[in-house]
């Protein structure tokens, strides 16, 4: 794991946990162009779960499936602590979004299901001091 984790991740989580997901694609964006391995994969999971949830406000039912199985799949290769992320409760509360949105179907969300949040639950990034 790095030593020195960039600012530049930090506010991408502060974008992310703060529904800014747009903003913080752009942020660990830059990020992950420059990153190399294992942080470059690592970063690309969070930037795929966060455009997902960026495509889910925008009612792509489709995109944000897609992508929050992608971005998921990238991130299960961490271990449950990783650059002081706790990666297992994201994984799972991305895990309950995709199957909420699964048993929901495609042509069935609604703005009124975001509103509400109760059905959709939208993951958070939780943070642990390694």
């Amino acid at each position: 794991m790095s030593e020195t984790i960039p600012q530049e991740f930090w506010q991408g989580v502060e974008l992310f946990n703060s529904g800014q997901f747009y903003a913080c694609h752009d942020t660990l964006e830059a990020l992950w162009i420059e990153a190399s391995e294992p942080e470059k994969t690592f970063y690309q999971g969070i930037l795929q779960i966060a455009v997902a949830l960026y495509h889910l406000e925008n009612l792509n039912w489709r995109g944000a499936v897609i992508l929050l199985g992608e971005g998921s799949n990238r991130l299960r290769r961490y271990p449950s602590s990783y650059s002081g992320v706790d990666v297992d409760e994201l994984l799972s509360q991305s895990a309950a979004l995709l199957k909420t949105l699964q048993q929901i179907g495609a042509n069935k969300i609604t703005a009124g299901d975001l509103r509400e949040n109760q059905a959709l639950s939208l993951p958070k990034i939780v943070l642990i001091n390694d």
